[in-house]
Parts: C-alpha cells; structure tokens; sequence
C-alpha cells in the first residue's frame, strides 16, 4: 500500500510562480524528502523507452517533518452564523427529499445541533430536538419523492412528523406521526447545514418556519412566511444558495454536489434546466464528493524565473515500513509549466490533456466491474496505485466511477493527490504520453509545454504561435473554448501532429468559480461506464448540453479526419502502408521508411495501435482531400465497435472481424495553408 501521498495547489505553473506543496506520509513517516524533477520519460517497463528524469537544484530540495492528513468526503449547504436560530420557540422544517440510501446510517437533512431534520439508520424520518429523537419508524423507499417535514409546538410541547411520497403507491405509505417530547429546542446559531456530507440523494425547496405549521400550510403557505426558504434553482451555474423568504440567509454549496439535476416537479416536457430552471430545484448530494482534500501546506516552491517548459514532479520519498517496498515509499507531485505568458521558446508545442487528465484522476473503471478482465482479455492484477485507491475512496472518484449510491460521477477536481498521473506507472494515459516528450527528447527537437488549462484560456491566439502543435495519446474532454481554439488552429496555417485515438470525444466544461473542477454528463450515448438520468444531459457548468461532441454537431472526423470506433485492450497491432502513403504530398512523412516495413510492431502496449482507436468517415466529416495513409490489422478478439457506431445489436455486427476495427493513419492540408497529420 502507498505510503506517501501529496498534490499541488496547481497543475499548471509558469515560471517564477510559487506552488503549495502539501503531503500526507499514510503509514506515520515521521520525515519526508523532496526533489523537483524535469519528467522526460516515465516508461519503466522493459519494453518502453525507460523512466528518465532529470534534476532541478532548488532550496525546497530536502527532509521535511511527515505527518499524516485526513480527507474528508461529503457534500452540503453550509450557512452562515443566524442568531434568529437561538431564540426559536415553536418551528417547523420542511423539505422534498428523493433520497438514494435510506437505511445507511444517520443522514441530516436540515438543521443544526439540538434541532436536526435527519433520515434515521432504519431509513425512517426523524427529528433530533435537544438529547431526544422522535421517529416514524417507517423507512423510506428509495428513488422515490417525499414531502418531509418535523413540527414543534413549544406551547405543548408536542412534536409533529409528515413523510408523504409525491406519488403514493398505497394508503400506508402515507405517515403522520405526533408524540410529545420531555426535551426542549436548544439549536446552535452556527453549524447549520442542508445536508450534512452523509446524506445521498436530492433535496428541494428547504425551508424553515418560525412556527409550527399545519398539514395544509406545509403546501399552501407563501415563501414570506418563513423565516427562510432556499429555492436552488437559482444560480444553478455557482456554489451561491439563495433564500428567497426575504430575510437573505444565503449559503453555498460544499464539496462539489451535483447541480442541474430534476426536481421534484420535472414532467419530462424540458430536458434543459435553462428551459426552465423552476423543475431544476433539487440537489444532489453525495457521502462521497469531494472538491479540495484541503491538506495543510508542508512547504511552497517558488519556480526559477529561468525554468523551461516542460514536464516537472516533485518527487517525494520516506522510509518504506516494509524495506523490499521501496516503490511504495515514492509519489510524484506532477505539474505542467508553459513558458511565460506570450512568450514562446520552440517552434514545436506539446499540448498536455490536462482536462482528461483530472476526469480520469484516480480512477477505479477497468478494475472495478466484474466484466473488466472479459474487456482485457486476462487476468487483472492491481498494483499498489490499484489496492490503495481501492481502499481508499476518500482520495476522490473520477467521472468514470458510480458514487456508492449507484449515481455517475459528474464533477472531478484536481485538488487532490492524482495518484495516476504520474510516471512509472501504467501506460496509459499521462504514461502513455510520456512517450511523446521521450520521443522529442531524443530526436533533439525543442518544445514548449502547454496545456489544456492554457488552450481554454488563450484559444487558438495561443496554438498560432507555433509552428506545430503535438497532442497527447488520449485528448478526450474538451471544452468549446479548446475546441473552438484547435478549429481556428486549423483552419489557419497551423499544423497539428494528433498522435492519439478516442480524442476530441466528450463535451465537457470547466467550473465557472471553482478552479480545476472538470465536469462531464454522459449523455444519450457513446462509450461509457454509466448513463445520465433522463432530463440531466445539459451541464451545470455553462447549460450546454452534453455528451458526445458528434452529437453536438462536431464529430472529431469534422476536426481531424478521423474518429474514435473501435476499442479493445487485450492488445495491441501495427499500421501497414496504403497506396496512398506512396508518392506525392506523403512523400516527406515516409522518408527512410521501407515500402513493406510494418509500422510500429513493438513497444510497451506490444503496438502502435491499441485501445482506442480512430477511423475516417466521409459522412461524420472527413475531409475530402484525405489521404489515408495506412491502417491497422489482426487486433485482438476482444476489441468491439464504440456503441454509437451500431445502431441495434445483430449477430455478427460487432467484434474484430468487423472491418471498421482498424486505426487509420491520415494527412490532409487545409485550404489556408496549414496540415493535420494522425
């Protein structure tokens, strides 16, 4: 198991900026050592191109006491200090909950200390007043709408419970429950939350009376007659909670729960909560979200002003508990840096997929579902990254992950230890693109480091100072800012080496006030570990809807030439030459490349086309003056066609005799002078 972790309070830094270093040593290290690192190549196994770092001389290089640092998960509404709580009498909380896992240990609902709305461990609704506990005893159901409400009539001393669904299946379902209570209201004037980082599921329409109100008032009374009442359908883009009873005691949201989701009274007429955000009025919450670890700070590192770009890692180490693990004992604190703002030092970029980085951090897909060694075609054997994340939920999901009540994860953050975004470990993803800096490393060629962060800030103005812009092995998630920028990129005389597959493929945005959130929903259809809930397909992020690129009307083919198809892990192939590759505008690309030589027969993946893999389309984009250079064969039996590529199921319509499952390689220039090669 992982015995050090860390993170930064950046991904991306320029030089002469100071980055937060913060450390937790998870099996008591009592000391830690750190040295920053330039990352050139991160391929330990015996058939990659080595793991190759090398040295920076800074002052933050040396021992550092270790201790260990807690994470905690869990999303609500957190609220500022309100005195009016202190000299509540008689009250009323009231609230529509569609909860997820009644029956999971106590969940707040609304409320503070000494007075306190909560789902009790059975599952029933409840109501803490003082050191009492009064509940219905009925658990409720889940996935399914209730009206939920606790009065107290101070004057007799009498507690009042209402847990109704919204759409009743049976009388006895129905439950009013009165007792009397010897204990007294004695609520805290802080602390007060909706939701309490325990509850799964969606709350609407919270609300709190300063008396105890009946049956009929629960439906009827307007919102001034409560001394609050929160309506989340307003801001659903922020973490801003409004109240909209007049007596402003707003908050904000905590910990990244999910926005944009349907409400109590969503009747399927829209499916857009900016077509009508009053059926967008829930939220919902998670034991498991997680925005910023919030570690302390263990030291700063303030970058050289004479830093190059590049690809950089503080390497942190302690003394492993078990000595033949030393491996264990090692984590890298990885980040990008770009030269200073408007400045360039190479006439080649490499083009960091950070936004697919963060949506995949610390993900558990592949090895989590039962079906995952079918998909890899043997045995699946986790390694220590593996086993400690398995473990250890607290580190945070990625979008690719189901919360433990079973719903997608929409939000993932950076503000965490990424604990496979780093090198030395699997070949995938950021290892896998360790490849490429490897490759210009060794062929001489100097580069610029840039990133997604960079491209959805700057657009193409940044790409067009380059004479060549390289991406990754895996530039899935883009924003519209990312893809407008590569389009203008494009369309003028920039040339782009994509050098990937499945790129370019999942509309996503980046939170509006929160730095290093990537959001995603998976919408209708496509490639995916879990399916967005009818009505929820459209972002809280920007309102715009999700999902496929292709089904908003920008098919990577449109982009590039080519698009994701075809997917398999068992293993991987090589390209042979088509006629195309010969003579004329592909001369310069096969110069000292042998008219029958198989193109890229070995490596760490055993080939160069593996995984995911891109073909071209006429009818999805691909432009007409393509020239298909060569393709790929023979893969493996477990490789299929993408979902979205097979309009039903039919025997024989899908697997590795299919002539679709290939990896074609193209180049084609555009009309302002510019080139695309994959």
């Amino acid at each position: 198991m992982l015995e050090i972790t860390g993170y930064a309070d950046k991904i991306t830094a320029r030089p002469g900026d100071t980055l937060e270093i913060k450390v937790s040593c998870e099996a008591g290290a009592m000391q830690f050592n750190a040295e920053l690192i330039r990352l050139v190549s991160g391929d330990d196994s015996p058939a990659g191109s080595g793991y190759k770092t090398e040295p920076v001389p800074h002052a933050a290089n040396k021992a550092y006491p270790g201790r260990r640092q807690a994470i905690k998960t869990g999303s609500y509404v957190r609220l500022p200090e309100n005195t009016k709580l202190a000299g509540l009498g008689s009250f009323t909380l009231q609230a529509l909950i569609w909860p997820t896992t009644p029956g999971k240990g106590v969940q707040g609902i609304l409320g503070t200390g000494g007075m306190r709305m909560v789902l009790d461990g059975k599952g029933a609704l409840a109501l803490e007043l003082g050191g009492d506990v009064v509940s219905t005893g009925k658990p409720l159901k889940p996935r399914r709408w209730y009206l939920v409400a606790a009065s107290y009539d101070a004057g007799r001393n009498k507690v009042q419970l209402y847990q109704e669904p919204l759409e009743p299946v049976s009388k006895d379902e129905v439950i009013s429950h009165r007792a009397e209570t010897a204990a007294k209201p004695a609520p805290k004037t802080s602390g007060f939350r909706i939701a309490d980082g325990k509850f799964n599921g969606k709350i609407d329409s919270p609300r709190i009376a300063a008396r105890a109100l009946t049956r009929q008032e629960l439906a009827a009374a307007p919102v001034t007659d409560y001394l609050v009442a929160w309506d989340f359908s307003i801001g659903i883009s922020s973490v801003k909670i409004t109240d909209v009873s007049g007596n402003d005691w707003h908050g904000e949201t905590f910990n990244l729960p999910t926005r944009a989701v349907t409400g109590h009274n969503w009747n399927g007429e829209v499916n857009s909560w900016r077509e009508n955000p009053a059926q967008y009025g829930a939220i919902h919450f998670h034991d498991d979200d997680l925005y910023d670890a919030a570690w302390t700070t263990d030291f700063a590192l303030k970058l050289p002003a004479d830093l190059k770009s590049g690809i950089y890692a503080v390497r942190l180490s302690c003394a492993p508990s078990v000595p033949e693990r030393v491996d264990e004992a090692e984590a890298f604190v990885t980040f990008f840096v770009p030269p200073p703002k408007g400045t360039v030092n190479a006439p080649v970029a490499y083009l960091a997929a950070t936004a697919s980085y963060v949506a995949y951090a610390n993900s558990h897909h592949g090895w989590r579902d039962p079906l995952a060694e079918i998909c890899f075609g043997m045995a699946i054997e986790l390694g220590p990254t593996e086993q400690f994340l398995q473990n250890r939920l607290d580190y945070g999901l990625s979008t690719y992950d189901l919360h433990s009540d079973g719903s997608g994860v929409c939000f993932s953050s950076r503000l965490r230890p990424i604990l496979n975004m780093r090198p030395k470990h699997a070949v995938w993803n950021f290892g896998a693109d360790m490849h490429i800096t490897a490759w210009l490393e060794a062929t001489g060629q100097g580069y610029d480091v840039i990133t997604d962060d960079d491209l959805h800030a700057e657009g193409a103005a940044l790409l067009s100072r380059y004479s060549c812009v390289l991406t990754g092995t895996h530039p899935e998630y883009y924003t519209p800012e990312m893809l407008k920028g590569m389009q203008g990129f494009i369309a003028g005389s920039g040339r782009l080496m994509y050098l990937g597959g499945n790129g370019f493929y999942w509309h996503t945005a980046f939170h509006p006030e929160l730095p290093g959130v990537v959001e995603i929903r998976r919408a209708e259809n496509g490639s995916r570990t879990w399916a967005a809930a009818p009505g929820e397909y459209h972002l809280a992020s920007t309102g715009r809807m999700s999902g496929l690129w292709a089904n908003c009307g920008f098919p990577p083919q449109k982009l590039v030439g080519v698009g994701y198809a075809s997917t398999g892990f068992d293993s991987a192939s090589y390209f042979h030459r088509l006629p195309e590759s010969f003579g004329g505008r592909a001369t310069f690309i096969f110069e000292g490349v042998g008219v029958d030589e198989l193109i890229g027969n070995f490596g760490s993946l055993g080939g160069a086309a593996g995984y995911e893999l891109d073909i071209v389309d006429a009818a999805l984009g691909t432009p007409e003056n393509v020239l298909r250079l060569a393709a790929s064969e023979k893969h493996g039996n477990a490789y299929v066609m993408t979902p979205e590529a097979l309009l039903c199921n039919y025997p024989g319509a899908d697997g590795p005799s299919d002539p679709r499952v290939r990896a074609d390689m193209v180049f084609f220039e555009t009309p302002a002078g510019g080139a695309v090669f994959v």
